[in-house]
This record gives C-alpha cells, sequence and structure tokens, in this order.
C-alpha cells in the first residue's frame, strides 16, 4: 500500500530534493497513514487527502472483499493525514487544515457532508524541536536544507554554492554518511532538481500570493459582514428581537447586537 518514497527516508534519492513533492501511505494497527512533503503552503492538502484517501479505501475495499451494500456496519482503517512542509514562508509549528473550510457557504443552517483533517507539521530548521529531537535524520534534513538556501543567497553559482553547503555538512556531520558515499550522485540529482532562478521566482510568487490572499480575505470578510447586515435588517423589520436574530443566524449575540448599533446609527440623521 506504499505510494512513493517519502523524502525523510534513507534513501540517498529521496533525502535531499527541496522543489519536489512526494507521498506515502501505510496501513499499520488498524490506522491509514499519508504522509506528504510539501515545499510550497498549500491550504487545499484536505481536498487532496480525501481525493487520495478515497482511492486507498477503494483498494482495500476490493482488496478485502467488503461489502459496503452490507445491513452491518463495517470497520475501516482510522485515517491519519499528515503533511510535513519545508517551504521559504513562515509557518507555525503546526497547522490544522480542515476541507469544512474550503467549502462555499451556500445557506443557513448547512454543514458539509465531508471533512477531512490534515496536520501540516514545518519541519524547517528550528520548528518542531521535540519532533526533530527524536528523529536524527529529520533534524539533519532540516539543516541540510537551511544551509542550501542560506548558500543560494549568495552571488556565486549554483554548483558552488551546492558544493560549499555539501563539503561543510560533510565537515560537521550533517547526512555525512550519504554525502560521503555518493556525493557526485548527490550533487547531480539536485543540479537536475532544483533550479535557482525558479526557486527565487518560487520565493516571489509565495510573497505575491501571501500578499494577494491577505487582500482577498479582507474583500471576503468585507462581504460577508454585508450579507450578515442586510439579513440582520430584514429579521429586524419583521419584528424580531436580537436574541432570536442571533439564533437565527448562528451568529453570536454581540455580533449581532454590533450590526444592530451600526444600522441604527446609519438610520439616525
Amino acid at each position: 500500500m506504499t505510494q512513493n518514497i517519502p523524502p525523510l527516508t534513507g534513501s540517498t534519492r529521496n533525502v535531499l530534493y527541496l522543489s519536489m513533492k512526494n507521498d506515502i501511505s501505510f496501513l499499520v494497527s488498524g490506522t491509514l497513514n499519508l504522509y506528504e512533503h510539501q515545499s510550497t503552503y498549500n491550504p487545499n492538502m484536505p481536498m487532496r487527502g480525501v481525493l487520495y484517501f478515497a482511492r486507498l479505501y477503494g483498494k482495500i475495499i476490493a482488496r478485502d472483499n467488503i461489502n459496503i451494500y452490507s445491513s452491518s456496519p463495517k470497520k475501516f482503517p482510522l485515517p491519519q493525514h499528515i503533511v510535513f512542509y519545508n517551504g521559504t514562508r513562515d509557518q507555525p509549528d503546526r497547522t490544522v487544515l480542515r476541507l469544512s473550510d474550503l467549502f462555499e457557504r451556500c445557506g443557513e443552517g448547512q454543514s458539509p457532508a465531508l471533512e477531512c483533517t490534515t496536520v501540516m507539521l514545518n519541519i524547517n530548521y528550528g520548528h518542531n524541536r521535540a519532533l526533530v529531537e527524536k528523529c536524527r535524520r529529520l533534524e539533519e534534513y532540516a539543516i541540510f536544507v537551511d544551509r542550501v538556501r542560506r548558500n543560494l543567497e549568495t552571488a556565486g553559482p549554483l554548483e558552488e554554492a551546492l558544493m560549499q553547503t555539501i563539503d561543510d555538512c560533510i565537515q560537521d556531520g550533517i547526512l555525512r554518511d550519504i554525502l560521503i558515499q555518493q556525493k557526485a550522485e548527490v550533487m547531480q540529482m539536485i543540479l537536475e532538481t532544483f533550479d535557482k532562478e525558479s526557486y527565487e521566482k518560487a520565493v516571489k510568487s509565495e510573497a505575491y500570493e501571501d500578499g494577494y490572499q491577505a487582500g482577498m480575505d479582507e474583500g471576503y470578510q468585507a462581504g460577508k459582514e454585508s450579507v450578515l447586515k442586510e439579513q440582520v435588517k430584514k429579521k429586524l423589520s419583521r419584528g424580531k428581537t436580537a436574541q432570536e436574530i442571533a439564533e437565527d443566524l448562528e451568529e453570536s449575540l454581540e455580533t449581532v447586537e454590533e450590526l444592530i448599533t451600526q444600522l441604527s446609527d446609519k438610520a439616525s440623521p
């Protein structure tokens, strides 16, 4: 049930990728684990997760010949979705992403029929110290990536920056066994999968998207407040109290009272 090889295991060819995305799924003690590695922040991971899980459960049902049309309930492995993030965008140690946050809100009292929760762990150097202390290879990987990025900020050519990083890491015992045994292969692999110009563009793109998303969020909140205010206005015209309106709209009483105050101020000469 394994899909690909994760970037954090012992294989040389998968330890050092900076720009490629990897995933792995495995079933252990009744838990269906899906682990992914992301070098860019992606809030849509829960949607990707639910689609991935759907395919995996389909395989389990077919493999074990589970009759999902039976009148008796069947047991299925517990899903867990973990994303290791090491992109350049600043993120907290732990972020919980939910599929329900991606759905459009179409009407009052509606709740989504689907949910998928993704736990994103920031594995950049300096984050999640308790986690990396339990896995030396993960810590070395984080250090290596951090050093590559620091050296890429210099004006030197890409090859020089990478060679300097590899030499320094060997000297300091960072991924030493891998880098000594297959230094040329690692160097070639990184050159083939990592382009400095593309990396710099990706960093700038993330900065732009952060600003754009902030603007979109601000506009969304303004639009939401406008719709809510109009709903409050209509219900007030029907003689409903603030408490009744709050219950109808599933909003806090404080929010509704604030909107009523704004409507009253606007109506005042």
